[in-house]
């Protein structure tokens, strides 16, 4: 017979991979959330779905109990054939634990394939990740990193995040890039979807000395972030890059590549072109209707971006305003200046704390 498993536990093992998840709910339900690394097996597709759950509400609860079992028979074969190829620990889970994960574990049983269930399902783990998003007691410094848009910041951190430092990447757990550009191309999550990503890589890197992270505002397309990390970013160590405008051009091109979507593009420029001067606006906008993006980007640099980055850079404190700007001129240079800006602070840390205890062994 199978066990059930709690989320405390599963995510023990989640965190050591020993486990594999499966997610039994609908295609659409495992799109829309679930538990990060986690496989869809679905019980029922979208379609038998939700012709179950007409029966049950126009019908009768054995009506739909009863062509839930026509339907899970007729490819029950090929169902269980998915999970006896899965090898190792395997745990399943519905919306709540209920007949989707406890029918899929007891027949399991049966054909000698054991699988934990998730007692609770998955509203058990979102409950999880947004408690432990509200009470978390977040303890390594935070890095933040700032530059004009296109200085690079997101390349930056991914080459350093290659390297072994402990980057959380918001734009990538959002799936944007955080301007009004920032969804073309990409599938930008949920906010169900943002916070388990988050409090996982959060949680991955609690007893790191620091983390690293892109500036950013509170809201990055349709998400939020939760005010405690909003804080810490405030109360960071900031790491200003600058970059010539020729190089932020090229990155936003290569990241954007607005060539193979210019509706959306020029969608997207149509809610902010009345905060352009209106002249400035059409020759962005015919620009970019000729296929010149490199010239468009360019002005939206220098007439939109830039000045609102300078607005936003205002809100910051004095030590902000303190901090040298390091000129780069490439990804690969901005990755050797913040690595040696860590090192240095690193060792002004460990070297207080080692202070720290020196003092204290000769007040013994």
């Amino acid at each position: 017979m199978f066990q059930d498993i709690q989320i405390e536990k599963l995510n023990e093992l989640r965190a050591k991979n020993e486990i594999t998840v499966i997610d039994v709910r609908s295609p659409s339900e495992y799109a829309e959330s679930t538990i990060p690394g986690s496989i869809n097996i679905p019980f029922f597709n979208d379609e038998e779905r939700a012709e179950i759950g007409t029966l049950y509400k126009q019908v009768s609860t054995q009506a739909a109990k009863e062509r839930g079992l026509e339907i899970v028979s007729a490819k029950l074969p090929s169902f269980v054939k998915q999970f006896a190829e899965i090898q190792g620990n395997k745990a399943v889970f519905c919306w709540r634990g209920g007949m989707r994960s406890r029918t899929t574990a007891t027949v399991l049983s049966l054909m000698g394939i054991h699988v934990h269930r998730l007692e609770g399902g998955y509203r058990t783990y979102r409950k999880w990740v947004v408690d432990t998003l509200q009470s978390m007691d977040f303890a390594p410094d935070v890095y933040v990193i700032h530059g004009n848009t296109g200085t690079g910041k997101t390349l930056i951190l991914r080459e350093l995040q290659e390297k072994g430092y402990p980057v959380v990447d918001l734009e990538g757990m959002a799936g944007h890039r955080g301007s009004i550009f920032g969804e073309i191309g990409l599938k930008s999550s949920n906010q169900k979807t943002f916070d388990a990503l988050l409090v996982e890589s959060l949680i991955r890197y609690q007893d790191s000395p620091y983390i690293l992270l892109e500036a950013e505002s509170k809201r990055i397309g349709k998400v939020v972030l939760p005010e405690f990390l909003v804080q810490k970013k405030e109360m960071g160590r900031h790491i200003v890059l600058e970059a010539p405008v020729e190089l932020r051009v090229k990155h936003i091109l290569d990241d954007y590549r607005p060539w193979e979507y210019p509706a959306e593009s020029l969608l997207a420029f149509s809610k902010i072109k009345s905060r352009i001067h209106t002249p400035i606006a059409q020759e962005i906008e015919f620009s970019m209707q000729q296929g010149n993006y490199g010239a468009a980007v360019r002005l939206l640099l220098e007439y939109y971006y830039d000045p609102r980055y300078a607005h936003t850079t205002e809100a910051y404190g004095e030590a902000f305003h303190q901090e040298p700007v390091l000129a780069i001129g490439s990804v690969e240079q901005a990755v050797q200046l913040v690595e040696e800006r860590i090192q240095r602070d690193q060792e002004h840390v460990q070297a207080a704390a080692e202070d720290v205890q020196v003092k204290k062994h000769q007040s013994v």
